[in-house]
């Protein structure tokens, strides 16, 4: 029993339990209203009824997700690869992006419904320019992470450039690159919903603000949660890719972190 209680999985799910518990009893002993905060069985029985509908919204808004994640993680590789191997590109190149951080996504979210129309290319534009930056700054940090004694051992027993990058780079970046893949897919999450908010007939996005237009705390809550597990479930996606990747890495070994 014991060891149930402590196993990875089923952790998260008393915590959860936990914060239901207390979220309901918070409710019942200081009286809030439930135009301001639903009660648990208020969102339970909309997430049970409308449930066929959350599912059928929830399709646009992670095509859109994990549209903007390919594209951040296929553009931001290449361009950090770029940047840790050229001091000029990096000059020109880096203060660009940082510059371009400090923009709020959601005031120039409007310009590409503009230029691009209702349909899915502007939620994935703005979920890329979300989970971009991260990828780029964290694989640029692996490559620049690898040590220069090792790379004078591969040269002296003469590695070309190519297997270098193969056998010795690419292997150092991975587990950085994997790190920042899982903060760009939530932020890719963020960004999709952001451009349902602006210009959307369909998604998460959608629901959250027709349930917000109408007052309907329940619905907007059940949708909160469907967003939320879906980002829970393309984290766990990535994390088990990360594992079957990098096997041999220190953060994927049972005991890493056991006691000695």
């Amino acid at each position: 029993m014991y060891a149930i209680i402590n196993s990875p999985w089923v952790r998260p799910v008393i915590l959860v339990a936990a914060l239901i518990l207390v979220w309901d009893l918070s409710i019942r002993i200081f009286g809030i209203p439930a135009y301001l905060i639903p009660t648990p069985l208020d969102v339970g029985n909309q997430l049970y009824t409308q449930w066929p509908m959350l599912a059928a919204e929830t399709l646009p808004t992670l095509q859109a997700t994990v549209g903007g994640f390919v594209l951040s993680v296929v553009i931001g590789v290449p361009l950090a690869m770029l940047i840790a191997y050229s001091r000029t590109i990096e000059s020109y190149l880096y203060p660009l992006l940082v510059f371009s951080q400090s923009i709020p996504k959601v005031a120039i979210a409007p310009l590409f419904v503009v230029w691009f129309g209702f349909g899915i290319l502007p939620k994935i534009i703005v979920a890329f320019l979300l989970g971009f930056f991260p990828i780029v700054v964290s694989t640029v940090m692996g490559f620049k992470s690898l040590e220069a004694d090792l790379i004078d051992l591969a040269r002296s027993m003469g590695s070309t450039r190519l297997k270098m990058f193969y056998k010795i780079s690419l292997p150092n970046a991975l587990p950085a690159i994997f790190s920042a893949m899982k903060v760009s897919i939530t932020l890719a999450v963020v960004g999709a919903v952001v451009g349902e908010f602006v210009g959307s007939n369909s998604g998460i996005g959608y629901v959250l603000q027709r349930a917000n237009g109408n007052f309907d705390l329940p619905l907007m809550f059940s949708a909160l949660i469907v967003l939320s597990m879906m980002g829970v479930f393309l984290f766990v996606l990535i994390d088990l890719a990360e594992k079957l990747v990098l096997p041999w890495h220190i953060s994927n070994r049972g005991d890493a972190l056991a006691p000695t």
